[in-house]
């Protein structure tokens, strides 16, 4: 029987949101916050463990906010991304002070997880459909044998991914027949122009996008040994940072996106049609709010989760 686990990854700095810590606000009734609604949806699923992602001088803030209560109902362990968590030989270069992206974070976690896992953003809400279809293809799809990466995304619908208060970054996807991730590509300042959604490149450069285009959310369903490709990998990324760039990232997507035109990863799309929210920005909370009791309203929760 496989052990699957989902990776939650909270070690942001919420810099956007007004300096605040983004992912421990409350926006439900009883003080819950985005993560419980997301641990009660993959729990409910069958995942069968938590790993957060966390910066270690939160760790008290967010055990007292979250995690002890988690703790109640589900196996939980914590990673530390950590700014200066390098290979052998490489230094934090002088002057940088974020740590270095999304890929990093997951490779945190490496040693506690021993099966398939989700990838998720701790500040954003997924929906109960996503959960359920990638824990399914863990389950009863995911070739863990294969020399080839055997991954799964959970697929949203682009227009379903925007905020009302300021662009978003997203990896626009492009699609094979079969339903395979042809193509994912980072494009940034998303935002509703009129009937048209516009953003731009990695460039700067503006682009029109397909409002029904499927995006990624940062939810891939990867397997064990996607951890020591992540690894693998780091130093060649490292090395190829250019001297004086304090902001250069280890990203999922792109790591993904490497893979598959190399031949050395497979990705199912799984579409969903739950429509996102989350808190990019100040101003999203009430949406927010609002979002989740229109949810609790119509059955969907229980006004306190985990009763």
């Amino acid at each position: 029987m496989r052990t699957t686990t989902l990776v939650i990854m909270a070690a942001g700095l919420g810099s956007r949101f007004g300096g605040g810590i983004k992912q421990l606000e409350p926006v439900g009734p009883n003080g819950e916050i985005i993560m419980d609604y997301s641990v009660h949806d993959a729990l409910e699923a069958g995942f069968d463990k938590v790993v957060f992602i966390i910066r270690r001088d939160l760790e008290v803030d967010f055990r007292q906010i979250i995690g002890n209560r988690i703790e109640k109902v589900a196996h939980v362990a914590y990673a530390f991304q950590e700014l200066d968590a390098l290979p052998a030989g490489y230094a934090v270069p002088e002057g940088r002070k974020k740590p270095w992206g999304t890929g990093q974070a997951v490779l945190s976690a490496k040693g506690l997880i021993d099966g398939p896992f989700v990838v998720i953003n701790a500040d954003d809400y997924y929906g109960k459909e996503a959960f359920r279809r990638i824990h399914g293809y863990m389950m009863d799809e995911m070739d863990m044998e294969s020399g080839v990466y055997d991954i799964c995304m959970a697929g949203f619908v682009l227009s379903n991914t925007l905020s009302e208060n300021g662009t978003v970054t997203r990896g626009v996807c492009q699609l094979n027949e079969d339903h395979t991730l042809k193509k994912v590509t980072e494009t940034y300042e998303i935002a509703r122009r009129g009937q048209e959604v516009s953003a731009k490149d990695a460039y700067g450069n503006l682009v029109l996008v397909d409002p029904d285009q499927p995006v990624s959310m940062n939810m891939w369903g990867l397997p064990p040994a996607f951890l020591h490709e992540l690894e693998q990998g780091f130093p060649p990324f490292l090395d190829k940072v250019p001297p004086g760039d304090l902001k250069a990232e280890y990203l999922l997507p792109r790591i993904i996106d490497d893979l598959i035109q190399r031949g050395k990863a497979r990705v199912k799309v799984l579409e969903t049609k739950d429509k996102w929210f989350g808190v990019t920005y100040r101003e999203d909370k009430a949406a927010v709010v609002a979002s989740i009791r229109r949810l609790i309203h119509a059955g969907v929760y229980k006004g306190k989760l985990y009763e």
